[in-house]
């Protein structure tokens, strides 16, 4: 049936961001209501537009709408704070006070507290169950919570004011609760014998270090390599998510001259040069007064998720690129947006012991879906940022957007990392033993054959296998004119027996 657009009209978050003229970032669901017909639902790229029929017009008033969008579109911290913003106290205050007891209204009513920080002149609840701000069977909650006793809510989001993300339980992430990935692992290693995964260890930390560079096209000296491999080896061990430690760690990856002392003092994109004063910005962070609230809020998110049983993954993404949208040194926040994820699956005992996740490997391997995570936010914020370039091209931006950082809908982002973390186990984890092992066999089955030292056994197998198997002719005159025919022959077709994939 074709659809009427002029009886349609928008509802809840829609109607309220046109009713106050604001720009917002696209919510994963939106609302309308028609004159006529039936319901009616579209997916797009992952977002749900919803056409209802009439009798769900939920009415006139701000609070009629505030009700409808939580109820039907979700909750949207980022939209709620520009229209908490924009609302007066007297288009509020009387429709929280005719539903005392109501749920939404009292979310509502909390919400409007927590993210303008600004008391309503209403009185305290004194009676009613407490209700949680966020519905445990929708959203990623804290299991320990304080209560707002004024509002009798149940505060269990997040984080505080200062950063607080949201995550959705979609059927994607339902899988993901499902999955014990320490299990996982532990299948697959326990047919390695324990000298042979020390030794991945060290291989999957090289491994992870060169990936982590790589993804952002620099080719690290040996010193900067192993300084980045320490400190993976360190995040099983302590907890970085504090300022100190991140300054610290900072100042260990990058080049020594671009070491940070505190946080970034000045306005930073991501972008690229097209020509002589022609940028293409993919990217405006955050202004650099907006950093300290931001990264307090971020460091307070992580404690209380710690503490409030969230999934590791849950955590992970939020940390991670809570992280890397912040933004907040000038030099290396990729390198440690990734180290962190490490960090966290460390301290929540998701990778086995003596055991780590090459995810930087998959990331490089998959680098439009690794774009897409970050762009998934970029993209639309981009539209949101009003900025100007001078002449040197250093960016100044001239509108408020402390609350897009601060209130970011992380759902992509958390089903991203899981989707690198299953590759990651299931894929790269398991040929990266399988090569290791095969390293092992051809090692000494080559020794069988001629009794060299084993570094000459080394390169044998690194020339060979960058080179489909064979030994060249100019490196056999290099480094083997020692070999005969025959043992050469026999050294070959070893490597073609454990390296099938080479033959």
């Amino acid at each position: 049936m074709k659809i009427n657009v002029l009886e349609i009209r928008p509802a809840g978050y829609a109607w309220l961001l046109n009713r106050f003229k604001l720009a917002a970032m696209p919510n994963s669901h939106s609302s309308y209501v028609a004159a006529t017909g039936s319901r009616q639902r579209k997916v797009q790229d992952g977002r749900v537009e919803d056409i209802y029929p009439l009798q769900y017009w939920p009415g006139k008033t701000i609070g009629d709408h505030l009700e409808f969008a939580l109820k039907y579109d979700g909750v949207n911290l980022g939209s709620l704070k520009i229209i908490f913003d924009a609302v007066a106290e007297d288009e509020l205050v009387p429709y929280i006070e005719s539903k005392p007891t109501g749920k939404y209204a009292r979310r509502i009513w909390f919400l409007f507290e927590f993210l303008t920080d600004h008391r309503l002149p209403i009185d305290d609840l004194s009676r009613g169950n407490y209700i949680e701000a966020l519905e445990p069977d929708l959203y990623y909650t804290l299991s320990r919570s304080e209560k707002s006793r004024r509002h009798r809510v149940i505060n269990n989001l997040l984080g505080p004011k200062e950063f607080c993300p949201i995550v959705r339980k979609t059927e994607k992430l339902g899988k993901m609760d499902q999955t014990d990935f320490r299990e996982r692992c532990e299948k697959i290693v326990e047919s390695y014998p324990p000298q042979l995964l020390r030794r991945a260890l060290s291989y999957l930390y090289n491994k992870e270090t060169k990936s982590s560079f790589e993804i952002e096209n620099i080719k690290p000296n040996a010193s900067r390599t192993q300084k980045f491999m320490a400190s993976l080896e360190m995040a099983r061990q302590q907890d970085f998510c504090n300022n100190q430690s991140l300054i610290a760690l900072q100042n260990q990856i990058v080049d020594p001259r671009f070491a940070d002392k505190d946080y970034r003092t000045v306005q930073n994109y991501v972008g690229q040069t097209i020509a002589y004063q022609n940028e293409l910005i993919q990217y405006v962070c955050p202004k650099p007064e907006d950093l300290p609230d931001l990264m307090r809020g971020l460091l307070t998110s992580h404690r209380v998720m710690m503490t409030g049983d969230v999934s590791a993954m849950v955590h992970a993404a939020v940390v991670a690129y809570g992280f890397i949208f912040i933004h907040p040194f000038e030099d290396g926040n990729g390198r440690i947006h990734r180290f962190l994820i490490h960090n966290i699956f460390s301290l929540k005992g998701v990778v086995p012991e003596g055991l780590m996740f090459p995810v930087s490997a998959v990331m490089l391997n998959n680098q439009e879906s690794y774009n897409d995570s970050l762009e998934s936010f970029s993209r639309p914020l981009g539209q949101l940022v009003e900025y100007s370039l001078d002449e040197l091209v250093q960016m100044t931006v001239h509108n408020e957007t402390a609350h897009w950082y601060r209130y970011i809908d992380m759902t992509s982002q958390v089903e991203a990392l899981y989707d690198f973390v299953i590759q990651t186990i299931d894929s790269e984890l398991i040929e990266e033993l399988r090569f290791l092992a095969n390293y092992d066999s051809t090692k000494k089955a080559i020794q069988d054959v001629i009794d060299m030292p084993d570094r000459q056994i080394d390169l044998f197998i690194r020339i060979c296998l960058q080179n489909n198997g064979r030994l060249s002719i100019n490196k056999r005159k290099s480094h083997f004119d020692f070999l005969s025919e025959d043992e050469l022959i026999s050294l070959e077709n070893i490597m073609g027996e454990n390296y099938t994939q080479l033959s």
